[in-house]
């Protein structure tokens, strides 16, 4: 009746609501939907609201859904433990329509503003692109799905050429147009692609359905854009990168490390041939490829 009730005032909120009569049910479609909010009843045949909430906190995936408590009884230690367990708000039955809105607005605001400083605790502040900390967490996720399909998986890394030097003779300022402008190059790929700043003058490219030689040619075509622009400061100065290119079937294990590593050696090889260039990774040896 609770449901029906829900569904009748909520309905012009251009909401999509589930409903789960258990707290295992509702455990069971919070983690398979991942609603923008949850309205949780304290009183349920199987575990009260108070075990739901707890454990729908303790798991990473459903720790940032607000909850908002539903309940009868408006005891003050009810809703402190509510409050102190991790909803964001407590609505007593039987409920005022009006008060029952705002607070279900309020709460997908909230969420909404979470989505928002988690993507841009993510993103790199100069650039605009992915940063570091992303890069890590999706690339780890690219090889297991890559591995699981059998789809290949490439990555590239990449490194502006003499930054350094570049930076001591026309300034920190410039430099930073320099970043800027190759990453504006990097992110005009597909749109698949996953382009991170690495750190410093260094960036990272997650290539996932690409094979190593595909790759390669893509990072020769960034490689070309950038040495072609020119710049204001300076007429006649060339900029340029190198990059390290990697795939799967090129590292062993067939883990993030390995691929980062493995690309790693590959840029090293890039720089120490006299920049400007790309150098696609060394396969593993036979004795390893054997073995793995």
């Amino acid at each position: 009746m609770i449901h029906r009730l829900l569904k009748a005032r909520l309905k012009n909120e251009r909401l999509e609501i589930h409903c789960a009569t258990s707290g295992k049910q509702g455990l069971e479609t919070a983690r398979s939907l991942l609603p923008a909010v949850i309205l949780l009843d304290i009183d349920m045949p199987d575990m009260d609201g108070f075990s739901v909430l707890s454990e729908l906190k303790a798991d990473q995936a459903t720790h940032d859904i607000p909850v908002i408590f539903l309940s009868g009884s408006c005891e003050s230690s009810s809703v402190v433990r509510g409050l102190e367990l991790g909803a964001i708000d407590f609505v007593a039955k039987p409920f005022d329509v009006s008060e029952l809105k705002a607070r279900v607005r309020s709460a997908l605001r909230i969420r909404l503003l979470i989505k928002m400083l988690a993507q841009r605790a993510q993103i790199d502040g100069l650039t605009g692109l992915w940063n570091r900390a992303y890069f890590n967490n999706r690339l780890e996720v690219e090889v297991t799905h890559a591995q699981r399909h059998q789809t290949p998986l490439s990555l590239i890394l990449a490194d502006l050429d003499s930054f350094k030097q570049l930076n001591d003779r026309y300034g920190h300022p410039f430099g930073d147009e320099v970043l800027e402008e190759f990453a504006s190059i990097l992110a005009g790929g597909r749109a698949s692609d996953v382009a991170c700043r690495y750190g410093g003058e260094e960036f990272a490219i997650i290539m996932p359905n690409v094979a190593a030689e595909e790759a390669a040619s893509v990072a020769t075509r960034y490689g070309t854009a950038l040495a072609a622009c020119r710049w204001e400061r300076s007429g006649d100065l060339s900029v340029t990168a190198s990059f390290g290119v990697t795939d799967l079937s090129l590292t062993n294990p067939k883990t993030a490390k390995a691929m980062i590593d493995s690309a790693d050696r590959a840029l090293y090889a890039a720089k120490q041939a006299g920049r400007n260039r790309v150098v696609i990774a060394s396969p593993p040896p036979e004795s390893m490829r054997a073995s793995a």
